[in-house]
């Protein structure tokens, strides 16, 4: 039995099947459906499970209000396919590339009757594999017996979607000496989730004493900041400002988080940088793709905390929702250091829409 995967195995197996345009079969008791992710669909497969059954496209209340589609789930919109509904029909639901151009595309009527239990766990798991939030479903009789046939995971429902809400475990792989421009005593620690998804960092500079509380900064990884420059954002000025005062200081953590575009991941990342082109904030551009204004988890920063000994901080950060989580998570926030930097004329709206919308002490 020790060679059967476990659930977090099976869920992170999921997370790669829908990346790849692979189904997966969800069951609770009493129904199953066939679940596939919008953004990877292809037309082959969507003619399969159009002869399967009636197919519903699953999605967040925040697509649907941009739609203009009902939410009778709250959380959640189940739209009913058309029977001539296509493949750029599907895509042009779920990606908002092109609302402006084609805003018209109802009509859409929404499903009232039954569960959206399945519906409500396909979204969690496109998002999760940083997805478009946007997955069909089509009902099937027997979801242990499809799945067996065709190859696929199956996920039970009440397994899995607990562990949905987790913040998964992390465990220490490798760490090493790492001398840097901000301090030549550093050192790389490299954490692993038990979920399979990306591996998170922290960065110790100089010795911190683990009695006292280190200035300690969550960063949250942004390749076009940290690495391009990109002057859409504070992102990489913020880093660079937080390891230059902890090398001035003579001791500190930074925590670096790979959870790109506030956990929604990089490609969406860029498709909401396409709204924002279109004159939408980056809040409106994230809720317009389906997604809340931030996805992250920063329980993460706080297991890593724990893990190196620490239990008190000083943070460095802008970001309340930062110091509640700490705070609620046993790390004890004794100070918060501000850290304001990177203000130009590209992200200037960028940097209010945070401070009026998200509540950044800015």
């Amino acid at each position: 039995m020790s060679l059967m995967p476990t659930m977090i195995e099976l869920l992170a197996r999921a997370r790669v099947d829908l990346r790849m345009g692979l189904p997966v079969v969800l069951v609770e008791e009493g129904q199953a459906a066939l679940a596939i992710a919008a953004e990877s669909l292809s037309q082959d497969r969507l003619t399969e499970m159009q002869a399967l059954g009636e197919i519903t496209l699953a999605l967040t209340a925040r697509r649907a209000e941009t739609l203009k589609a009902r939410a009778y789930d709250g959380d959640t919109a189940r739209i009913r396919l058309p029977a001539a509904a296509d493949l750029g029909w599907i895509q042009a639901l779920a990606d908002p590339a092109d609302d402006l151009k084609a805003p018209m595309k109802g009509p859409l009527v929404s499903a009232r009757e039954g569960s959206a239990t399945l519906h409500r766990l396909a979204i969690a798991l496109v998002k999760s594999a940083r997805l478009l939030p946007a997955a069909l479903l089509v009902p099937l009789d027997s979801g242990a017996q499809f799945a067996a046939s065709h190859g696929l995971t199956l996920l039970p429902q009440a397994a899995a979607e607990p562990l949905m809400s987790q913040s998964s475990p992390l465990h220490a792989v490798a760490a090493a000496r790492l001398p840097m421009q901000a301090a030549e005593a550093g050192r790389l620690h490299v954490f692993r989730p038990e979920d399979g998804a990306e591996e998170h960092y922290a960065i110790e500079v100089g010795r911190p004493d683990r009695h006292q509380p280190v200035l300690a900064r969550l960063h949250s990884a942004c390749f076009t900041g940290d690495v391009l420059g990109s002057l859409k954002c504070d992102c990489g000025p913020q880093l660079n400002a937080a390891l230059a005062q902890m090398g001035a200081t003579g001791s500190g953590l930074l925590l670096y988080l790979n959870q790109e575009g506030r956990g929604i991941g990089l490609a969406n990342k860029m498709r909401a940088y396409s709204l924002q082109d279109q004159g939408f904030d980056t809040v409106e551009a994230n809720h317009r793709l389906g997604f809340e204004d931030d996805e992250r988890d920063f329980r993460l920063g706080s297991a890593i905390l724990k893990e190196l000994g620490f239990s008190q901080v000083r943070l460095l950060t802008n970001n309340p929702n930062k110091i509640a989580m700490m705070e609620k998570t046993g790390i004890k926030v004794t100070e918060r250091v501000a850290l304001k930097v990177g203000k130009n004329a590209f992200n200037a709206r960028y940097l209010a829409t945070k401070a009026a919308k998200s509540g950044h002490m800015l």
